[in-house]
């Protein structure tokens, strides 16, 4: 009875043992893995390519998945070791080895609690910089966005504010030229009227000249008064 019962123990110590050493090197690789992601999500700031990031980080958070269920299914199964051999221990049977075995499943407990602490930290630490590159990735596509309607923008604007320029250049050329030719149109005038009162007969003659215009538009207004009148006549009779 006393060699099963050591043997029975000595099982749950083995089993134990290879728990723990498959934890330790599952944890090892676990943090590698948070620490590639981190270092990933680094170098991918600069790279302004989203295919291959995408599929890197996709990757990488489906083994991170993997590895923790893995990972929790081993703890749970060395939590129940540590449950069996405490259980074992307090038996009656065992009563004289007591304090060994007692000092033995302290040292498998210290170890399930570290291991159990060192995942949590590392699987809270992995979330967190995903939470944040997964924020800083919203932001920075936010910003690209922004940026490309803001160039859109400033193009348009560019080729209004051109097109506002060449208008207000052909309406100030057409100012100028309009001002040019008053300006002509003036001197042509006052170098008429100098003559005119420098030498008093061609100042007669334009005036005879302003006359007989004036004469012939009446008499031409007249003519066409006389016919609209005749037409009018003629088209309601």
């Amino acid at each position: 009875m006393a060699g099963g019962s050591s043997n029975y123990w000595e099982d749950l110590r083995k089993q134990a043992r290879q728990l723990e050493n498959e934890l330790d090197l599952k944890l090892v690789s676990f943090s590698k893995l948070c620490t590639s992601y981190s270092s990933l999500r680094d170098g991918r700031r600069g790279d302004s390519s989203d295919t291959t990031p995408l599929l890197n980080n996709s990757t990488q958070d489906r083994m991170f998945e993997t590895m923790a269920v893995e990972i929790e299914q081993l703890l749970a199964k060395l939590t129940g070791l540590n449950d069996k051999m405490a259980e074992y221990s307090s038996a009656p049977g065992v009563t004289s080895l007591n304090a060994a075995l007692m000092h033995t499943l302290q040292r498998h407990r210290d170890i399930l609690q570290d291991y159990t602490h060192e995942f949590h930290k590392t699987k809270a630490n992995f979330l967190a910089i995903r939470e944040r590159e997964d924020l800083l990735g919203s932001v920075r596509k936010d910003i690209e966005t922004y940026k490309s309607g803001t160039g859109v923008n400033n193009r348009r604007t560019e080729l209004f504010l051109k097109e506002h320029d060449h208008l207000r250049n052909i309406a100030m050329s057409t100012k100028e030229n309009l001002t040019s030719q008053r300006g002509m149109l003036k001197s042509i005038q006052g170098r008429v009227n100098t003559l005119a009162n420098r030498f008093p007969a061609i100042n007669s003659l334009i005036q005879r000249i302003n006359l007989r215009k004036r004469r012939d538009s009446l008499i031409l207004g007249g003519v066409i008064g006389v016919c609209t009148i005749l037409l009018l006549l003629y088209a309601f009779h």
